[in-house]
């Protein structure tokens, strides 16, 4: 039926609340695949009918772990739902206990009238006020199959068939519906289209290696990585920031992004009175470091005054904005972020100076710059107006010397648009979106800082 408030407190009757959660999800998020394909339109139906005691089965929730505390806020996305160690993301990290689970009955049905209440379709509604065929069990069951057969047969469905974990209760139900939407939402892409991807989806669900050059590289903690895509080529600590029109528009624009910076200063407290800087990340907490976040996970942020700074959020939404934050960094005198990598080959990020503190004088009596970054074996400085651009799957770390001018940057992180392909990166957003609205659906209280 349709997911609304009223339908749920209904159905809540029969259903364990957190499956129920679940299903909403896809009846909420498959509204688009459903009018593509009247294959997918069996998935509501299927998971709420096929149960044998009121449960949604395939939808069978973990329990749940929310390791969102004071000393981080990364929330682990791996693909085996027993607790697997520290870190976020696709490829380890925080997990989830499971309880053992029935494998669900999966079933498949026409394009009914479902669709159209999905889609709140008016004139579908005064041509009938009920389903034009009565749903039979075996018939969505077959579909569902048949679809879900089709898609073990792709790329992506090899892929996740090759975790230790497939079709186990220790398989996050998440990775096996996933090859389901992804050749239903992008019908048209090839498995060579999608050979990259595939490769992401081996690594997060502990099938997949990271390549001889990432290992044998001692600037990049290949063991810290907790996303990633093989095959993107080689890596380099800094990339040439003219290669990319974002670094252009962005020098182009210092003047007003820097106004449009001291606009959102005086309004940096929001209505209930929290400071809009905040320290995302648990090594930013005694650092020093501050965010002024405009964009969470990829997405705006509710109530933001995004009116104060239009030309800086356009240029910034210019580009597949990634996981983690993107925003105005403040870096207070006599303070640096520690040594890290951030484990994501398939993102780079983009800094420009916006506030550089004053050169200082060193102990040789020269006049240096007080700002630095090094990534891997090399050390840059930020200019007012001008971008670094940098792999943070490279170790890396700052630091302001300057004592009393803090440091200013707007930075972006986002999909590497110079190694990946358009599809890649819109596949990847797709997974990203589902994936922490899932989480949601599990009941995870807080999506952290890094998603994937």
């Amino acid at each position: 039926s349709k997911p609304n408030t009223y339908s749920y407190n209904y159905l809540s009757n029969y259903f364990d609340i957190s499956d129920l959660k679940k299903t909403f999800f896809l009846l909420q998020h498959l509204k688009d695949i459903m009018v593509q394909s009247s294959l997918l339109t069996a998935v509501a139906v299927a998971i709420i009918s096929s149960t044998s005691h009121h449960r949604v089965e395939c939808f069978a929730p973990p329990s749940i772990s929310n390791q969102s505390t004071a000393s981080s806020t990364k929330t682990s996305i791996h693909a085996k739902k027993k607790s697997k160690g520290s870190g976020g993301g696709f490829g380890g990290g925080f997990g989830s206990s499971a309880s053992t689970k029935k494998k669900a009955s999966r079933g498949k049905s026409g394009r009914s009238d479902l669709i159209s209440v999905l889609n709140d379709d008016d004139s579908k509604k005064k041509e009938s006020k009920s389903f034009s065929r009565t749903y039979v069990k075996s018939e969505q069951e077959d579909m569902l199959n048949d679809l879900a057969a089709k898609s073990s047969t792709t790329v992506i469905g090899k892929a996740v068939a090759r975790s230790p974990h497939y079709n186990t209760p220790e398989m996050d139900p998440f990775w096996q519906l996933l090859p389901s939407l992804i050749s239903t939402k992008f019908s048209s892409a090839s498995d060579k289209d999608l050979a990259r991807v595939a490769g992401m989806v081996e690594f997060s669900i502990g099938a997949g290696k990271v390549e001889d050059d990432v290992v044998e590289n001692p600037w990049r903690p290949h063991t810290e990585l907790h996303a990633y895509m093989p095959g993107l080529g080689p890596a380099e600590p800094f990339l040439d920031p003219d290669q990319l029109d974002l670094c252009k528009q962005l020098s182009e624009n210092y003047d007003v992004i820097s106004s449009e910076y001291e606009a959102l200063l005086e309004e940096r407290f929001d209505r209930k009175g929290n400071d809009r800087f905040q320290s995302v990340t648990s090594m930013n907490y005694e650092a020093g470091w501050k965010t002024m976040v405009l964009f969470y996970n990829g997405h705006r942020i509710k109530d933001f005054p995004y009116h104060l700074c239009p030309v800086t959020t356009k240029i910034m939404e210019s580009v597949p904005i990634a996981g983690r934050i993107a925003g105005f960094n403040r870096q207070q005198p006599q303070s640096g972020i520690p040594l890290h990598s951030d484990g994501n080959n398939m993102w780079i990020t983009c800094q420009m100076g916006i506030k550089v503190p004053s050169t200082i004088t060193n102990k040789e009596g020269e006049d240096v710059p007080s700002a630095h970054i090094r990534v891997g074996p090399e050390t840059r400085h930020w200019e007012e107006g001008q971008c670094l651009l940098y792999d943070t799957t490279y170790e890396h770390e700052t630091f302001n010397a300057h004592p009393t001018e803090e440091r200013v940057v707007l930075h972006v992180d986002f999909f590497n648009t110079l190694k990946m392909t358009p599809l890649e990166i819109k596949v990847l957003q797709y997974i990203y979106d589902m994936r922490e609205q899932f989480m949601k659906a599990e009941g995870v209280a807080k999506v952290g800082a890094q998603v994937l």
